[in-house]
């Protein structure tokens, strides 16, 4: 066994993962159905006029607003209805002096008419529909391509699918969009101690729990983690998984980071790429590694769950969204006076697993083997590593998982 040689500032760590960490660059096609929380890799540009044709935004009577002007409440104008057009339909009549036919919202305005009455604002005693307000040119019509029109840009490159947008898309008739490809993870479970979920338990042996939350943890920031199966700590071993390192866009590992006899992670990293830091001044979460094999980051985790959990979230996440192209998570904070005093780790960053009860922060950490530790949580608040005691009553700010 070997202690850690240093530990690097919480922020120097951040920094490092940043500038190591590229936003993705391949590209693919995606059907309709799937672009929503996609990234755009080209800009969007209209075929079409949207609406296709001038359309009527009410049900009522399309009329020349000329034929209405000297309508009022108690003289109204009577025009003579000469059809019905519904939605989906081609009017089969143009519109003449005095004349005015029924339509239905969404509708084709017929030829010849400039204007729709409202149907509240008329009254029809057989083909007679009487007009009690005047409306002008154009009143509700939706024009064509009032909306969009053809050859304009309506969506950017790089620009974040909403439902909104993912309905600009298909009112333009496309079936697919160019969007950048989600960044493809391995996840890699390293340790003689860790068994499959599903399979029993032998004698000294946990289930494999970081797997399955560093992968939750991808899939909500817009990766594909792809699971391997559990890796013994021996050096060749790993040295066969990592060799494929490069047909992945980023590799996760958790276990064998720490200065345990069996951890040889960072030996084989450092023969494969480079180290570039392993041991970071936080807690819990000490001996989290991170390199590069050729282009492709490599995090090694620590492997108990609560420390492997708090890591994703600080370290994982944020490299996770700028590979995928993400907008930075926008967090919600509150600040809160803390229930009772704790005493914190001199020295070193803390993330503190807390709840939050009538108002005020109760610790929910209990030792870094312990997911329950974040399961029962609402949130983590941070405490520098030159703070000792955190009293009762102090104001702290909670990040909300």
């Amino acid at each position: 066994m070997k202690p850690l040689a240093s530990l690097i500032p919480l922020d120097e760590a951040k920094k490092l993962v940043d500038e190591n960490v590229q936003p993705i660059k391949r590209k693919e096609h995606v059907p309709l159905s799937d672009l929503l929380f996609r990234i755009l890799a080209e800009d969007v540009v209209s075929g079409i006029d949207v609406p296709p044709y001038d359309r009527s935004a009410m049900d009522g009577y399309a009329v020349r607003a000329v034929d209405t002007f000297s309508a009022g409440k108690f003289e109204p104008v009577e025009l003579r209805c000469v059809g019905v057009v519904h939605a989906g339909e081609v009017p089969s009549k143009k519109i003449g002096p005095g004349e005015c036919m029924q339509i239905a919202t969404g509708a084709m305005v017929p030829e010849g008419a400039d204007a729709v009455v409202m149907v509240e604002n008329t009254e029809r005693i057989d083909d007679v529909v009487q007009i009690f307000r005047a409306v002008p040119p154009g009143s509700n019509i939706s024009k064509k391509g009032e909306d969009i029109r053809a050859g304009t840009v309506v969506l950017r490159k790089g620009e974040l699918l909403t439902p909104a947008k993912v309905g600009v898309i298909a009112a333009l008739g496309m079936s697919e969009a160019t969007v950048y490809a989600k960044p493809k993870v391995l996840i890699v479970p390293t340790g003689n101690e860790v068994a499959e979920v599903g399979k029993p338990l032998n004698p000294g042996q946990v289930y494999d729990i970081n797997s399955h939350t560093l992968s939750s943890i991808l899939l909500e920031n817009g990766c594909v983690p792809v699971a391997h199966s559990i890796v013994e700590d021996v050096a060749e071993e790993l040295k066969s998984v990592l060799k494929k390192a490069n047909d992945y866009d980023m590799v996760v590992l958790s276990g064998g980071s720490s200065a345990g006899e069996r951890d040889v992670l960072e030996q084989v990293i450092s023969e494969l790429g480079r180290v570039i830091f392993h041991g970071v001044q936080i807690k819990p979460g000490k001996p989290t590694l991170f390199g590069l094999i050729g282009n492709t980051p490599v995090f090694g985790m620590p492997g108990y769950p609560t420390a492997c959990l708090t890591n994703g979230y600080v370290f994982l996440l944020p490299a996770a969204r700028k590979m995928a192209r993400l907008p930075k998570r926008q967090e919600v904070i509150g600040t809160f006076p803390m229930a009772k005093k704790y005493a914190a780790t001199l020295g070193r960053h803390q993330f503190l697993t807390v709840r939050v009860i009538d108002g005020e922060v109760y610790p929910a950490f209990k030792e870094s083997g312990a997911i329950t530790s974040i399961a029962h949580a609402d949130g983590w608040i941070e405490i520098p590593p030159n703070v000792d005691i955190v009293e009762k009553g102090t104001n702290v700010e909670v990040h909300f998982f």
